[in-house]
């Protein structure tokens, strides 16, 4: 086979597969929809600033500690548990950290 010939076969196998893909996109009898009239949609520019969220490194610290401290009390609690005795603050302790840790998440993860 020739190479212009095997080109024309790409092509040609190329083509019929876009058309054939539109077809299952578009039904037949239904137009495709109208571009945007917004030019400028979806498009940013280059020299848009994005929004960045300033980290205040004081409270972030305070806020580990407060984490680490209250998580450091939990060992004990659980041997309590083990000997049959249930401290109420238990579970307060547990949902503070899960609420302290979302924040200091959300607050590095932009």
């Amino acid at each position: 086979m020739t190479k212009p010939a095997f080109l024309a076969i790409v092509l040609l196998v190329g083509v019929l597969s876009t058309d054939a893909q539109l077809k299952d996109v578009y039904p037949p009898g239904v137009p495709p929809p109208p571009a945007p009239m917004d030019p400028d949609r979806g498009k940013s520019a280059p020299d848009e600033p994005r929004l960045q969220r300033r980290i205040d490194p004081v409270r972030l610290q305070r806020e580990a500690d407060d984490l680490a401290r209250t998580a450091q009390t939990i060992p004990s609690d659980i041997a309590n548990i083990h000997g049959g005795t249930m401290p109420k603050d238990t579970i307060q302790k547990l949902k503070e950290i899960e609420k302290l840790s979302k924040r200091l998440r959300s607050e590095l993860n932009p």
